[in-house]
């Protein structure tokens, strides 16, 4: 895909249009991705599927390490790793397409997950060359299993206060780190563990390649957990541990910055990887409901179960439009850091630093669609739903921790806000002339030039173009308002952030839909017409709700009534009958006997 040079920058959603021809939507994957997710599909039903009670009992330990090595063997552990280090060298979006897939593999997905991406992006990112020679290429095949240890137990969201200490030894050859690590995702079969500790009272951490073989690496037992029972998870503990110098990663006080820029690329990785699990509980519900009878006839044709069913289906539809845009723009923006002159490395840090809001709105969306999905899975799956004996019972436990990590989905909203912010007040993103602009149209005659209805989306994208609005008219009053005392104001960052989530969900699912009807016509499009009315519908009383509860907690008298005003002109919609769309939705979906989209 050719670099746009006028592309759209991260948090720019909130002030500029895009059009659908801009933005990448699943159907266009290469036949060479589909044929990697196909691989990964394989994989997953030959080698993970038939073991899956196996797995999560974690009675035999060397279990999940060999499937992990023939993940290696299959390339899926290189996706990201160039050629030269023993990888395939494939593009972001295809690493997120590996994340999707191998997401419906429960435990294993943590697994993956955790060595791809946390285990192993920092050596290729920060790493020297001799670093990236050394461990890239084992990583990479599998042939050594990566773990990443940051959470202390007194250092969870606030990482950069962790104790544990790294000091350099009378000689000047090694360090000597001291301290303990939970929550640590393939701890328990990990040969190379990346570390974070504080040398001397620096202020921030420090990043060391630390292998299992150096010695003082001590653990305990495996966690007992809700969910991904099947994955490693241990406390570890360094004794004076000993580390040569040239393996601390990057420059002495960057582990700070390793750490929020490597979680930025988990984070939007977790957003495509709900997808794969989501979907294929949607598709388990549509059978059961399917076979199940009830007074005589399939549950599934009821109205009741209708909805649920096309509900489930249009916030998946939704979360892949979200994800795959937000992968094509940030290789995209990799792509013209790097014809700037950039490194390779330099080039994509700096991108995934420029959509760092996306990233954690693709974690705060993914995650809660997927919770909603299990919880509808069970509800349909009725009493069967709450047995060990059926699959609905452990999708409802793993998918739980995905509100948890990359950062609580609490944390993930402040930042998104907080980061709008920080860019507006640095004039990299223009958001206050166009605040200021909208705050001016507040007390004008409100315009009533009605919108070409025969346009495809017209009507939707001019309701997205006034939710935009919402978010200037809301987020400018509160940031004058509160000031510096904006970020001590959680709750209406909270609900700025659940504003900021729906417009750039919707807007997502509108673009897609739009660009698939250029590509397919009209009447081929009809269930993902109705999924992207559907969601806009539902988002604008989400967004009307939130913003409401932001302008009560800071604006008071006239200013306040103005506000609500606003919000109402902005908010206005049409009716729609959401029940026939959803049984539209629905029966597409029961013919086709899965999740089709």
């Amino acid at each position: 895909m050719s670099i746009q040079t006028n592309s759209i920058q991260g948090g720019e959603f909130l002030i500029r249009e895009t059009a659908a021809q801009d933005v990448f939507i699943p159907e266009e994957f290469t036949e060479e991705q589909k044929m990697m997710a196909q691989a990964c599909q394989d994989f997953i039903e030959t080698e993970l599927n038939p073991r899956v009670e196996e797995i999560d009992s974690m009675k035999h330990p060397e279990l999940v390490p060999s499937l992990f090595k023939k993940a290696g063997e299959l390339g899926l552990l290189g996706i990201s790793v160039p050629e030269q280090y023993g990888g395939l060298g494939m593009s972001f979006n295809t690493s997120m397409l590996i994340a999707d897939i191998i997401g419906a593999s429960g435990s294993f997905s943590t697994t993956y997950g955790a060595h791809t991406g946390i285990g192993t992006l920092p050596i290729l990112y920060y790493g020297t060359e001799a670093q990236k020679q050394k461990y890239l290429p084992k990583l990479a095949t599998g042939e050594w299993a990566a773990c990443y240890c940051l959470t202390e137990p007194d250092a969870g969201s606030d990482a950069n206060s962790g104790k544990t200490k790294a000091t350099l030894s009378a000689d000047g050859s090694h360090y000597l780190i001291n301290g303990q690590k939970m929550w640590i995702s393939n701890a328990g079969f990990a040969d190379l563990f990346i570390v974070f500790a504080k040398i001397q009272d620096d202020k921030n951490l420090s990043a060391f390649l630390v292998e299992k073989t150096f010695g003082g690496i001590s653990m305990n037992e495996e966690e007992k957990k809700l969910g991904i029972k099947g994955s490693s998870t241990r406390q570890v503990f360094f004794n004076d541990c000993p580390v040569p110098v040239e393996n601390m990663l990057s420059d002495r006080g960057n582990g700070f910055k390793i750490a929020v820029n490597i979680l930025n690329i988990g984070r939007v990785k977790l957003g495509a990887g709900v997808l794969g699990g989501a979907r294929t509980v949607t598709t388990q519900c549509i059978k059961y409901s399917t076979e199940r009878k009830q007074f005589g006839v399939s549950i599934n044709t009821f109205g009741a179960i209708k909805s649920k069913l096309a509900e489930m289906a249009t916030r998946i539809y939704v979360t892949e439009s979200l994800c795959y845009r937000a992968g094509q723009d940030i290789e995209d923006r990799m792509g013209a850091l790097a014809e700037q002159g950039l490194s390779d490395a330099e080039a994509k840090l700096k991108a995934m630093e420029q959509f760092a809001i996306e990233c954690a709105i693709a974690k705060v969306h993914g995650s809660e669609v997927l919770d909603y999905i299990v919880d509808q899975g069970v509800q349909i799956y009725g009493g069967m739903g709450y047995s060990a004996e059926a699959p609905m019972e452990r999708a409802y436990r793993d998918a739980r921790i995905s509100r948890i990590y990359e950062g609580t989905n609490e944390i993930n909203r402040m930042l998104m806000v907080g980061m709008v912010l920080k860019r507006a007040m640095k004039g990299e993103i223009n958001l206050f002339e166009p605040a200021m602009a909208v705050a001016s149209e507040l007390m004008s005659v409100p315009s009533f030039e009605s919108v070409d209805s025969s346009v495809p989306f017209a009507v939707e994208k001019d309701l997205i173009h006034k939710l935009k609005k919402v978010f200037l008219m809301v987020g400018g009053k509160a940031a004058m308002a509160l000031q510096d005392r904006i970020e001590d104001e959680q709750e209406i960052m909270m609900h700025l952030a659940d504003v900021m989530i729906e417009i750039y969900a919707a807007e997502s699912a509108v673009l897609r839909t739009e660009k698939l009807i250029s590509l397919r016509g009209e009447a081929a499009c009809a269930s993902q017409i109705a999924m992207s009315k559907i969601y806009l519908y539902g988002a604008i009383d989400k967004i009307e709700a939130a913003a409401k509860e932001a302008i009560l907690a800071f604006a008071q008298g006239d200013e306040q009534k103005v506000l609500l005003m606003g919000l109402k002109r902005y908010t206005k919609q049409d009716p729609i009958n959401t029940k026939v769309l959803r049984r539209q939705v629905a029966d597409f979906m029961i013919s086709e006997g899965k999740y089709p989209f």
